[in-house]
C-alpha cells in the first residue's frame, strides 16, 4: 500500500474520530480527494475501498461515499447483542425493542432480534444456535412459559460456560443465577386491587395467566391487596389460563361469566384479557363497569383503544427495553457487572371502574 493510499484512510478515521465527519455525512468528492492528496484517481478508490470493507464508509450509486454508523468491535468484529422474545410486532413488544434498539444502536453495536413464539422447542433451537455459531456477545432474553420447568436451562448454562453474558428481561427463570430487568409484577398485581379495593368493590375475581412467573407474581400482589382489608380471596373467582387458552376466552364465555358471578370487579392478568373480558360482557348483555369494573396491567393500546377505555398498570416498557440494552452494552464492552432491576409501575385511570357508594356493596 502507497505512502498516499495509507494518508487518505488515516485523514478519513480522524476526522470522523474529531467529530468533523459524522454518521451520515458525505465525504469530499474524488476529484477534491485527488486534488487534496495529489494522487491518482486509483489510489482515492482505493482508499475509499479499504474503509468501506472495514465498515468506515459505504458508497451510494450516483450520489457519493458516505460515513457509517460506528459499530464497536470487539475480537476483531462487531459486538453483536441478541434479543431473544416471544413475540416481536404485537402487543407491548415494538416499544421494548424501540428502547432496546436505540440504547444498542447508539453504542455502536448491533442488534440481532430471534422470536420464539412462546414456545419451548424454539427457544432450545435458537439457543442451540447461539451456542454453536458463537456469533454473539451477549444476549437479552425473554423467558418462555417461566411459571413451568423448563427443559432448555442446560443450554443457558452451557451458553454462560462460553463467557456469553444472560439478561432476562419481563421475567426471570428462578433457577438460574442470571440478573432481570422487569416491572415490579406483583406490585402491579397490587395496585390494580387496591384501587378496586379504594372504589368500595369487596367482591374482586382475577384472570391470571398459569404459565408464566409474571401471571405468579401478578396473582401475589392482587391477594396481598385484598388481604391487607381483610377481604376473603375466594377461589372460585379466580381462573388460571394459559397462553393458549388467552386467545380462545370467546369460546369459553360462559365458564368465565360462571366462574366471576357475584363478582363487582375483576384484575386481569394484562390488557388482552381485559379487553376480551369487556366483549364477553358486551356479548352476555352486561355492561362495564355497571355491571363489572375491570382492571388491566401493562397500559398497552388496548388498553386506550378499547370500546370501555381501561384503567390499568401502566408497564415501562420503553424504559425496560432501554434499561436492558444499557446494561448489556456496558457488560460487553467496557465489562461492567448486570444488576437486577425492577421497574415501579404507575396505575393510570379510566373509564372501566366504578365507584361503589358504600364500602362493600
Amino acid at each position: 500500500m502507497s505512502k498516499k493510499y495509507e494518508e487518505i484512510i488515516l485523514w478519513v478515521r480522524e476526522q470522523t474520530g474529531k467529530g468533523n465527519l459524522r454518521y451520515g455525512d458525505r465525504l469530499p468528492p474524488e476529484k477534491k480527494l485527488m486534488e487534496q492528496f495529489s494522487v491518482s484517481r486509483q489510489t482515492v478508490r482505493r482508499a475509499l475501498k479499504t474503509l468501506g470493507d472495514e465498515g468506515v464508509v459505504e458508497s451510494r450509486r450516483g450520489s457519493g461515499t458516505y460515513v457509517c454508523e460506528k459499530k464497536r468491535v470487539r475480537s476483531g468484529r462487531e459486538v453483536r447483542i441478541a434479543a431473544m422474545l416471544t413475540y416481536a410486532d404485537t402487543y407491548i413488544f415494538p416499544s421494548i425493542l424501540k428502547g432496546m434498539e436505540g440504547g444498542i444502536t447508539d453504542a455502536g453495536c448491533v442488534l440481532q432480534i430471534s422470536v420464539t413464539d412462546n414456545a419451548v422447542e424454539k427457544e432450545r433451537m435458537i439457543l442451540r444456535e447461539f451456542i454453536r455459531n458463537r456469533s454473539i456477545d451477549g444476549l437479552i432474553a425473554e423467558t418462555v412459559r417461566s411459571g413451568l420447568p423448563n427443559p432448555n436451562l442446560d443450554l443457558y448454562r452451557e451458553l454462560e460456560k462460553t463467557g456469553i453474558p444472560i439478561l432476562f428481561i419481563n421475567s426471570f427463570y428462578r433457577e438460574l443465577d442470571c440478573p432481570h430487568v422487569s416491572m415490579d409484577d406483583s406490585r402491579a398485581g397490587y395496585l390494580a386491587a387496591r384501587h378496586l379495593l379504594e372504589c368500595g368493590h369487596t367482591r374482586i375475581g382475577g384472570i391470571f395467566k398459569a404459565d408464566d412467573g409474571q401471571g405468579h407474581l401478578r396473582y401475589a400482589g392482587y391477594t396481598r391487596a385484598l388481604i391487607e382489608r381483610d377481604i376473603k380471596v375466594i377461589g372460585r373467582s379466580i381462573i388460571w389460563m394459559d397462553s393458549e387458552e388467552i386467545h380462545e376466552m370467546e369460546g369459553e364465555g360462559s365458564r368465565i361469566m360462571k366462574r366471576l358471578e357475584g363478582c363487582t370487579a375483576c384484575v386481569c392478568y394484562n390488557d388482552e384479557i381485559a379487553y376480551r373480558l369487556v366483549s364477553l360482557m358486551r356479548n352476555a348483555g352486561k355492561k362495564v363497569p355497571d355491571d363489572l369494573s375491570i382492571v388491566g396491567i401493562d397500559n398497552s393500546s388496548l388498553a386506550r383503544f378499547c370500546t370501555v377505555p381501561l384503567t390499568s398498570v401502566n408497564n415501562p416498557v420503553e424504559e425496560l427495553g432501554k434499561t436492558a440494552a444499557g446494561q448489556m452494552v456496558r457488560c460487553v464492552t467496557g465489562d461492567e457487572p448486570m444488576e437486577t432491576m425492577e421497574l415501579e409501575p404507575e396505575l393510570v385511570v379510566r373509564d372501566s371502574v366504578r365507584v361503589v357508594c358504600e364500602f362493600g356493596g
